[in-house]
């Protein structure tokens, strides 16, 4: 889970950036909040992120000292990365092979300044 300040704007990163689908929404108006849980797929066979929407917090959250970064693995990092920048995507390290090993990685921000890092696979 990950708490975000505009979820209208998360929304648009993962679903039109990164291409994840809206599995479902639900906002609470007694607790002033909504939760919005997006994927690849359906709930039942694949991985979910969900994102928590307090309406009332406009300055925001501080990434806390134990989160390190979402993976998600992509066929074609370098059309990925051209395409993410086309669409306004911060690209944080370029495409490139990890430091000591082959796998070639990327590291992109959404708009909470959460890290995703991409990584390679065929």
């Amino acid at each position: 889970m990950l708490r975000v300040k505009n979820l209208q704007k998360s929304l648009e990163f993962y679903i039109g950036a990164l291409g994840m689908r809206l599995l479902r929404r639900q906002d609470y108006p007694s607790g002033r909040f909504t939760l919005a849980f997006i994927g690849y797929g359906d709930e039942s066979d694949n991985t979910v992120l969900e994102l928590t929407h307090n309406w009332d917090n406009a300055e925001g959250y501080e990434i806390g000292t134990a989160y390190g970064h979402i993976a998600i693995a992509v066929r074609d990092i370098y059309a990925t990365c051209a395409e993410l920048a086309d669409f306004g995507v911060k690209i944080t390290r370029a495409p490139g092979p990890m430091k000591f090993s082959p796998t070639v990685i990327a590291f992109i921000e959404d708009p909470d300044s959460y890290k995703i890092e991409l990584i390679q696979r065929d």
